[in-house]
């Protein structure tokens, strides 16, 4: 049975820091539509804002499901595992909103981040979490981290600011549905107030 919990504690707040992978699930409206799940890792990208606010940076990659879900309706989950220690599955639900790198609110979060590599980066995803729960995860494999990839960083880092548009002009407009996802760059804009955060 699953723990639900008012808000995100000091201690689930330093397990989902410490994770080196969590999942994203959105889907569109649509009952035909697909459901999406996208593994996010890398550190340094995923910050707990509040106790009912977390963010995470997104990277430019083939697919823009999450963008363009979150534009349409704003659903999401993340879910975290606990792959060493003690099992534990902990869950986020909420609701996000993707801001598009070159926007002001972008530059204001952008520096709660540890990562430092910023090519390829094309938003941060907020979200308000509604409810937070967390599990047993004894069906969770035990596994052994070896080391983030860097294959992300480096292949964003052979292209050139104008490559990286045409990419996601190319691949990241529209979610496999035909939802809109990434605009141009910096096109959209919105403020959000600033506050504490720990990041990982």
């Amino acid at each position: 049975m699953a723990t639900v919990h008012a808000e995100i504690t000091d201690r689930l707040a330093s397990f989902v820091l410490a994770q080196p992978v969590f999942f994203v699930g959105t889907a569109p409206l649509a009952a035909d539509g697909h459901v999406n799940v996208s593994p996010k890792g890398m550190a340094g990208t995923f910050v707990v804002l509040d106790p009912h606010r977390v963010a995470y940076l997104d990277y430019t990659g083939s697919s823009a499901e999450v963008p363009a879900h979150l534009r349409e309706n704003g659903r999401v989950v993340l879910m975290f595992c606990a792959f060493s220690g003690p099992p534990n599955i902990v869950r986020l639900h909420g609701t996000g909103r993707y801001v598009e790198a070159g926007t002001p609110e972008f530059d204001a979060l952008r520096g709660y981040f540890a990562k430092a590599e910023t090519a390829g980066q094309r938003g941060v995803v907020v979200v308000d979490v509604t409810r937070v729960s967390d599990s047993c995860g004894f069906s969770v494999p035990h596994l052994e981290l070896v080391e983030d990839r860097d294959l992300l960083d480096r292949w964003a880092d052979r292209k050139t600011p104008d490559q990286l548009d045409a990419y996601r002009i190319t691949k990241n407009s529209t979610s496999i549905d035909g939802l809109p996802a990434i605009g141009e760059p910096g096109e959209p804009a919105s403020t959000s107030p600033r506050s504490s955060a720990t990041s990982r």
